[in-house]
Order: structure tokens, then sequence, then C-alpha cells
């Protein structure tokens, strides 16, 4: 029997980094915003006979095979550390091929990693016969992320891979609560252009040195923060009540926000081209994940959309950005079996 699972990435919009614990703990009503992108990851089974395992990622080209399960985990070095962590996590018996893939660009910031973890440990749980409900499969899979980055990650970027839609996560001394929020879809999409610039970033670099900041106690990020609480609090009504000029509003001070944090979030690239479209009709926009390169997305009203995304082709021609050709995904993590 083999196993096939895929998920989607995810777009952020407002109180990133306070999912990481235990920074929301700090801030009364902490909530975070996001929707799920038709941007794919997916994750592939294939038993076979004899011990051998093989991890095979389609994206990165690359492949890697060892003996057994227990060459695997004595292996003092492995290339796919994400499948083989997972692998190592459920210790599935006989030989079988893994194969992962992501449509996601390197360095993106929409989540892929956080995505394929989703993907990958659902369909072995699936294949495992573990039977862990969805949030397990999220605990297993940010806890296996944390171990590939080497610092503490947080839990929004699995929601979207889990659920789809668009997502409010509430964060409280009793726990993580994702609800899904009343946004029209195609409403949604005929307003948001994603454009990759290009460059990657590296989310767990940025969003460590804020941490620490924050837990040392530095009253400018505790401030801003404070702030960057209590605009997601206030995007989600303007959401919730279909209010566009006062989410647009709010994106915009939400980036400004994020730049007093970590100057290092933008690049002059990225200035450049929130710059650019203003004159073609965005109201507001964003770099996705911890910034420093990646996405960024766009919010616009919908006549204004193709302006905006021709905009961001003719400004970054030669530089390697892309319009990204996505829409909000209405649905979260399938997992199938395939005789």
């Amino acid at each position: 029997m083999q196993v096939f699972a895929k998920s989607p990435c995810r777009v952020d919009l407002a109180g990133g980094t306070l999912d990481i614990w235990p920074l929301y703990l700090y801030h009364p009503n902490a909530v975070t915003l996001n929707f799920a992108v038709s941007v794919y990851t997916s994750c592939r089974i294939m038993p076979h006979e004899g011990n051998a395992i093989t991890l095979r990622s389609q994206d990165q080209n690359m492949e890697e095979t060892f003996d057994s399960l227990s060459t695997l985990l004595a292996a003092p070095k492995v290339r796919n550390v994400l499948a083989a962590n997972v692998v190592k996590h459920f210790k599935p018996a006989g030989g079988l091929v893994v194969e992962t893939n992501s449509e996601s660009p390197q360095g993106a910031g929409i989540s892929g990693s956080s995505a394929l973890l989703i993907s990958t440990v659902s369909a072995f749980n699936k294949f495992c016969g573990t039977r862990h409900n969805i949030e397990r499969v999220r605990e297993i899979a940010q806890n296996i992320e944390a171990q590939v980055v080497n610092v503490p990650t947080g839990c929004q970027d699995y929601y979207p891979a889990m659920y789809g839609g668009v997502s409010a996560i509430d964060l409280t001394v009793a726990g993580i609560q994702r609800s899904s929020m009343p946004v029209d879809l195609a409403e949604l999409n005929s307003r948001f252009v994603l454009a990759y610039t290009g460059k990657p970033r590296n989310s767990g670099i940025n969003n460590w040195e804020v941490m620490k900041l924050h837990i040392d106690g530095d009253k400018k990020v505790l401030k801003n923060f404070e702030r960057i609480a209590e605009i997601a609090h206030g995007m989600r009504g303007a959401l919730h009540s279909k209010d566009w000029n006062e989410t647009a509003r709010l994106l915009r001070e939400e980036w400004s926000h994020r730049k007093k944090n970590a100057p290092s979030i933008s690049t002059p690239l990225i200035d450049h081209l929130i710059a650019s479209t203003k004159k073609a009709g965005a109201k507001a926009a964003k770099v996705c994940g911890a910034g420093g390169g990646g996405c960024v997305v766009f919010l616009c009203e919908p006549d204004a959309r193709e302006r905006v995304a021709q905009a961001i082709e003719t400004e970054g021609a030669g530089q390697g950005v892309k319009v990204l050709p996505v829409e909000v995904a209405p649905k979260g993590v399938v997992v199938k079996t395939l005789s």
C-alpha cells in the first residue's frame, strides 16, 4: 500500500512571531492571521521488499539510500534531514521509498518546510497506523522542524497546511486554538498578489534574534510587539466585517512595526517593489515570514490587481522577481492510500 499526502503553503497577514512560545503569553489576546495558498507540498511513501530506505526529494533533485533503518539511525550525516527525522521518529518496518516535493521557491517565506512536514508526518501517520489526530501531527511536525533549524519555531505555519482557507490562531495560556475566518475566498483572490523576490531568506535566524531581544526585555521590541498584537486583533475584526480599507491600513502598520523590530526584514529591492506598486494601485504590502528576502504579499482593489502584478514584473525584471500564479487554497492536508 502506497500513501500520498499533500498540503498547501501559507501567506501570513498579521501577528507573526507572536506564535513562538512563550512570546504570546506576554501579550493578552494574541492572535495570528494567515491564509493557505495553492503552492503545494507532498509526500509519497512506497514500500518494497527488503530493508533499504530511500529518501528522494524531487524539488531538490536529491536522493540517498540507506541499507536499513538502523543504518539511517546511525548515519552521522544525512542530506535530506527533514524526511530523515520523520522516518527516525516513526521507525517504519521494512523497506520503502520516501518521495517528497515542494512547489515553493527556495526560502520563499511561505512556510514550505512546515507544510512539507505536515504532508510527510501525515503520510507516515497513515502508513504506520498511529492514528494521531491532526493537532498531534502538528506537534510532531513542529518539534521536528525545531530539530532541523536549531531554533524555536512558531505554530502558525502549520495550520494553513492542516486546514486550508483563512485562519485566526488564538494564542493563550489555555493553549492554541485555530478558527476559520468567514472571508469570501473569491473576494480575497481578487485582492492579493504574491511575488517572489528571487532571494531566499532565513526565517529561523531573524525570528530568533527578535525573540532574544523580547525575552531580554528590550523595551522597544516589547512596545512594537504590543502594537503588533493589537494590529492583529484589529485586523481580525476588519476581515470579519469585510472592511478591506481597514485591513489594508492595518497591514501597512504591521509592516512598519516589523521593520522597527528587525530592519534586516526588508531589502532595497523589497522597498523598491513596495514603493513602485503604490503607483499602480497597491494599498498595502508586507514581506511573508521573517523577511530578508522570500515573498511579498500585496493587497489591492480588484480593478488594480493586474496593474500591480505588471508593475512587480517590470520593476523586478532581471532580478529574479516573479509573480506567483496562486489563489487561496480552500482545503488543508489530504491523505490518500494508493494500490
